[in-house]
């Protein structure tokens, strides 16, 4: 683990084991300002008065480019998760990402960072994510973080920023993420909501993904189906938010979009009775992401990725989806590509 701090800035700690093989493969870069320690806690009912008595089902790392980075791993690539990490619960997400061998870089802050709980009731199968805000952020620990990104980007074609920003942050933070990863000759994929989201796109990411709730946000409007997914994507295109826009439908599956057009991707039929969805969007980045960089197109790497969000439906809680089950149903994502009348010359 690397630990930033002056005079040195920032240290790193590889854990697991790597041959060479996977040394020469491409790593992916991830930026997490606001992580947590997610502790997962199971009930049989929950009961409105007197003490319900819960079982610890897992204790874990979290965070939208944590949990990207740990399937980018489990997926076979390689992985570097660039986050934040303050205070006594900050130590015991780090100790807890060097138990898992996820290798990554400690940004230290002065606050505490936050412990989200994710409450599973075991007789009605309903999972329940519950998040605190998280750390306020001064205007040097911003920078020292873009500082530790751009000391770590170096060799990464891919630059993965998701999650919330914590506050005390500009709402233009993750558009200077954006220029200085291309100023590193590198891509930018964001997945994150809020203020910080504008100004991100105005400044242009290489691909951008979003669900129901993101896009409805940007447009000011229900997204009803693919039509609507449709318009929003064609907007960010070619306005140049994105090169590549995915826009998440929830169980219709995902609409993927760049300049030869849209490819409509349905989920596929799940083999069980959903549990969460909370892991779901990180899930689907990190195939989607692995998938790009091992030279797959845009939309064979989405169809992985809408697989491996149908996959983590399956489990309680933010626990990492079944490798197997995802790729068996990547098989059943059925796919239909349509263009736009206006990029019929692309």
């Amino acid at each position: 683990m690397r630990s930033a701090a002056t005079p040195e800035p920032t240290t790193r700690s590889s854990h697991g084991a790597e041959g060479s093989e996977r040394a020469a493969e491409p790593s992916i870069l991830t930026l997490t300002m606001n992580p947590a320690v997610d502790l997962c806690w199971e009930v049989g009912h929950l009961e409105e008065i007197g003490k319900i008595r819960a079982r610890v089902r897992s204790v874990a790392a979290g965070g939208g480019g944590i949990n990207v980075a740990r399937h980018v791993v489990r997926l076979g690539g390689r992985a570097t998760a660039v986050h934040t990490a303050g205070g006594e619960v900050g130590l015991r997400l780090n100790r807890l990402l060097d138990e898992e061998g996820v290798d990554h870089v400690a940004v230290d802050i002065d606050d505490d960072t936050r412990e989200a709980l994710v409450l599973f009731e075991a007789e009605s199968s309903r999972g329940y994510h519950i998040v605190p805000p998280g750390p306020h952020l001064h205007d040097h620990e911003g920078r020292r973080c873009l500082d530790a990104l751009v000391q770590a980007v170096d060799g990464c074609p891919y630059v993965v920023a998701s999650g919330s920003l914590p506050g005390g942050l500009p709402d233009d933070f993750y558009a200077a993420v954006s220029r200085r990863v291309r100023e590193a000759g590198s891509r930018l994929v964001l997945d994150t909501s809020g203020p910080a989201l504008r100004g991100a796109l105005a400044e242009g990411v290489f691909l951008f993904r979003c669900n129901r709730t993101e896009a409805e946000s940007l447009t000011g409007r229900p997204l009803r189906g693919f039509d609507d997914a449709r318009a929003l994507n064609e907007h960010l295109l070619t306005t140049g938010a994105a090169e590549i826009a995915v826009t998440t439908l929830g169980e219709l599956g995902a609409l993927c979009s760049t300049g030869h057009g849209h490819t409509e991707l349905y989920a596929p039929p799940l083999p069980g009775e959903p549990l969460s969805d909370a892991g779901a969007g990180d899930s689907m980045v990190a195939a989607l992401i692995t998938q790009l960089a091992a030279g797959e197109d845009p939309v064979g790497a989405a169809a992985l990725g809408v697989a491996a969000a149908a996959a983590a439906m399956l489990t309680p809680s933010t626990e990492p989806f079944d490798l197997d089950v995802a790729r068996s149903l990547r098989s059943q994502v059925r796919t239909r590509f349509r263009t736009d009348p206006r990029r019929r010359g692309v």
